[in-house]
């Protein structure tokens, strides 16, 4: 089947078995290995991509189910050479380790603080719940995503 959607903001199709995931569709037909596959079971996470604003676990996802949608990835996540504040934050304050979860967690903490722009640290920890990190380096994924809601709603109060 032909698939149709905008990927990173650029309009995208290719060809899909009916029973191709979304996340195969973007590692194999698009090429954005950015989204990881690490269970296929929808239990860690590493797969979350944003289907029309929303954290999706990609791996729970057909392809064709994003027909017409706007995907963003974590290669969609920068502008330009600018790491998205996320992004940054995570590579500050060493939210990562092997970064196998790092997109999924990162994909996971946007939506977030799109919802919630002052998570309290319990609030994170909730929220990364379907997010395993096989290293244990969640205390600093927290750190990194309470610098970036901090650092974010800066940013919102210069633009005002």
């Amino acid at each position: 089947m032909k698939v149709s959607m905008s990927v990173n903001g650029k309009q995208v199709s290719g060809e899909a078995e009916p029973r191709t995931l979304l996340v195969e569709f973007l590692r194999y037909e698009l090429g954005l290995t950015g989204t990881h596959v690490g269970c296929d079971t929808s239990q860690c996470g590493a797969c979350v991509v944003h289907v029309n604003g929303s954290s999706v676990k990609s791996c729970t996802m057909l392809a064709v189910q994003a027909e017409g949608a706007q995907v963003t990835t974590i290669e969609g996540m920068a502008q330009g050479d600018e790491l998205h504040p996320l992004q940054a934050a995570f590579r500050e304050h060493h939210g990562l380790q092997c970064g196998f979860c790092t997109p999924g967690m990162i994909m996971s903490a946007a939506d977030l603080l799109k919802t919630n722009p002052s998570p309290s640290e319990h609030e994170v920890r909730e929220w990364l719940e379907g997010n395993i990190c096989r290293c244990t380096g969640y205390h600093n994924i927290v750190k990194a995503i309470l610098a970036a809601a901090d650092t974010m709603r800066g940013a919102a109060r210069a633009a005002e």
